[in-house]
């Protein structure tokens, strides 16, 4: 199928289509979602080499994955991102780049990325608390769209996040509707944002219910099923164990359910655990029913989202930045219970 074939079908000139798949701010959003689902649906896909001649675009999007010791950006979270992503891209006839780098090299990698126009625009990953990259993709002149937030950045700039304060404020409120007091906090890295406001959120709802937050019940670590395993490990042998558990991860929760099932307990019965991002391509939560209650963020639908973003800044550098916040679902599973009539006391 061509452009103009395209076109016939969904009733629109070439030039509404045209500029739908280019991102072109004049085109409603209403009309640029019916043109790229009609050209998914289809398998139209513009040739990128003559509409790189025509607008003197590379027709790519960059990605710059940071690698280090201390976060690692290849997870679910970034995969059902991607896939988005990709599928706005694919439709307006951009190609993606993915681009692995230090934190040492990484604006060295940006600076290489705008000299070589090797792409039109960047998404920024994982952003910190301060976040010196946003400035710095400012000052190049880069067009980018970053997934979640900086807190203590002040600058405006375009980004997409799911509202993580209120999420686990609501998560904490209820388990604290469940009766449970001893409510333990297995994040994620401290000095990522979204982390951040996870915390806020969780103590946020301890706080309206009066209830002091324990430190010793707090963690925060890179997101995997060992940390949420030797967490949990250690908590539950407290003197005072939690409850109940609030954790960032799905991959960090399971590991939660098999130290709790390693200390003779049941998940969901003496222990509660509630999780966050449940809903992944290649991760489910249950087959049936859910095996977890979860907030559940649309991390797909986020990427998709950014990438139209972006792409509306590449046609049009001049726009002012856009934000968007996302809200999570709260999706009840069988992890979660009253919390037991007696404190479990752990033998000296």
């Amino acid at each position: 199928m061509n452009l103009r074939q395209l076109a016939a079908q969904l009733g629109l000139s070439q030039t509404t289509v045209s500029r739908a798949l280019n991102g072109y701010p004049e085109v409603s959003e209403a009309t640029r979602r019916r043109v790229n689902e009609a050209a998914l649906a289809t398998g139209y896909t513009p040739n990128p080499r003559a509409r790189g001649l025509a607008t003197g675009r590379a027709m790519a999007i960059g990605h710059v994955i940071p690698i280090s010791t201390s976060h690692e950006m290849m997870n679910p979270v970034f995969g059902d991102f991607i896939a988005g992503a990709s599928e706005t891209y694919l439709a307006a006839g951009y190609d993606m780049t993915l681009t692995l780098s230090g934190d040492a090299d990484e604006a060295d990698n940006y600076r290489r990325l705008k000299a070589k126009g090797n792409v039109d625009g960047i998404i920024v990953h994982g952003p910190r608390i301060s976040d010196g990259r946003i400035p710095f993709l400012t000052g190049l002149g880069m067009p980018f769209v970053v997934h979640g937030r900086a807190s203590q950045t002040r600058q405006p700039y375009s980004w997409i996040d799911m509202d993580n304060t209120g999420a686990f404020c609501r998560a904490a409120s209820f388990l604290l509707d469940l009766g449970h007091r001893r409510i333990a906090l297995l994040n994620g890295l401290e000095t990522m944002d979204f982390a951040h406001r996870r915390e806020l959120g969780y103590l946020k709802a301890l706080a309206a219910r009066g209830v002091a937050p324990d430190p010793a019940l707090i963690r925060g670590e890179e997101m995997t099923e060992p940390y949420g395993y030797r967490a949990a490990r250690d908590m539950l042998a407290l003197e005072t164990p939690p409850t109940a558990f609030l954790v960032s991860s799905l991959i960090s929760a399971i590991g939660v359910r098999r130290a709790i099932h390693d200390a003779g307990l049941r998940m969901g019965h003496d222990v509660s655990v509630l999780s966050h991002d449940d809903d992944f391509s290649y991760l489910s939560n249950g087959r049936d029913l859910p095996l977890f209650t979860a907030t559940r963020s649309p991390v797909r639908e986020a990427g998709r989202l950014a990438a139209e973003m972006l792409l509306r800044r590449i046609a049009d550098p001049g726009l002012p930045p856009e934000t968007r916040v996302l809200e999570a679902q709260l999706i009840i599973g069988d992890s979660t219970g009253p919390a037991p009539s007696r404190p479990r006391q752990v033998p000296a």
